[in-house]
């Protein structure tokens, strides 16, 4: 069998991650990406990190003009399958320009499915995203929570998850993996990749590294007044490199199987950690206090929200290893030495 996997969104932050564990894992892969949210230095460090050679094929996966020339660049390679990781990902952007990321999200899986029935190659590892369950479900949250997205973004998320369903029911032989992860933090412990976000971070870990290098002036708290422990809100935070050997371990379950599926799986630590309990690890990580302001509460934010991730333990044999002070001291070591990120950051 074939170990070439057709890696989207390759050169992004949980991307340039997964490269890096498929590669030692000991897969060829080819990625695609456009690098709207993301830096060919990335992958030019994946490459130095595993001494490992990796196919790059820059493209935008949402426009359909692309797709024959991505078929061209991969026949040949005998792809086995794809971990698709191409989108947009800030909640809060995707609240102000909705039809860009459905156009942007919702077109990439389109593409990718043709892409796939081309080369033969129905295996698909989807990053989700725990956004498809919304505020309809009390915590700890398990694969057959409601969904009810409250946001545009996580909206994408469950289009996206429904497009592949309904393609496995159209050819029995898609195997389809929904990876429903909760929010990625870190970086590789070697400091060389990490989170690099256009402009001004949406995203909790980032802005307060951007804070701690002296990029931001303070942290803003988007309300206090949540019905948690501290009126902040509870986030299931899971280390960037847990993340990227969850995919592997999916990947490795779904290319086993002789007979296709869908499942849902979901990746977190299975508990919580509010804002300001973050912050107060990300100080120790530092060695200071860090400024913040509380600020009134984000549209499409919920109070709370952590996993049951029993199904990715008892299925995929897969837990997370790394704790939140492993987190924050990852996440520093590689903004601290690279306090502009891969260099494409200039706001």
């Amino acid at each position: 069998m074939s170990n070439h996997i057709l890696l989207t969104g390759g050169a992004g932050y949980i991307g340039s991650h997964v490269a890096l564990i498929l590669l030692q894992a000991g897969y060829d892969i080819t990625i695609i990406d456009n690098f709207y949210n993301s830096s060919p230095e990335a992958v030019s460090r994946v490459r130095k990190l595993t001494n490992r050679e990796v196919s790059l094929i820059e493209a935008d996966l949402a426009d359909k003009a692309n797709i024959d020339r991505i078929i061209d660049e991969l026949k040949g390679k005998s792809l086995a399958g794809t971990v698709h990781l191409a989108g947009l990902k800030a909640v809060g952007e995707s609240v102000e320009k909705p039809g860009f990321y459905y156009e942007k999200n919702l077109n990439s899986t389109l593409n990718l499915v043709e892409i796939l029935n081309a080369c033969d190659a129905r295996t698909v590892v989807f990053s989700s995203s725990a956004t498809v369950y919304g505020d309809r479900n009390k915590s700890p949250v398990d694969e057959s929570g409601l969904t009810g997205p409250t946001n545009p973004y996580g909206m994408t998320k469950l289009f996206n998850e429904q497009i592949l369903a309904d393609q496995h029911h159209a050819d029995n032989r898609w195997k389809v993996i929904n990876l429903r992860y909760f929010n990625p933090v870190g970086a590789h412990p070697s400091g060389l990749i990490g989170e690099d976000p256009l402009g001004i971070p949406n995203n909790l870990f980032p802005f307060i590294a951007q804070v701690a290098v002296g990029r931001r002036d303070k942290l803003n708290v988007f309300g206090d007044d949540y019905d948690t422990r501290d009126g902040t809100g509870i986030r299931d935070y899971i280390h960037v490199m847990d993340l990227a050997e969850g995919h592997e371990a999916a990947l490795s379950h779904a290319l086993k199987s002789d007979a296709g599926f869908v499942r849902n799986i979901n990746l977190g630590s299975g508990q919580g950690h509010s804002v300001l309990e973050v912050l107060k690890a990300w100080s120790h990580a530092v060695g200071r206090d860090l400024p913040y302001e509380i600020v009134p509460r984000r549209s499409g934010d919920i109070a709370e929200i952590f996993a049951d991730a029993s199904l990715a333990r008892d299925l995929l044999g897969w837990q997370t290893q790394r704790s939140l002070k492993d987190m924050c001291a990852d996440h520093w070591r590689w903004q601290s030495a690279n306090p502009h990120g891969y260099g494409n950051e200039t706001a």
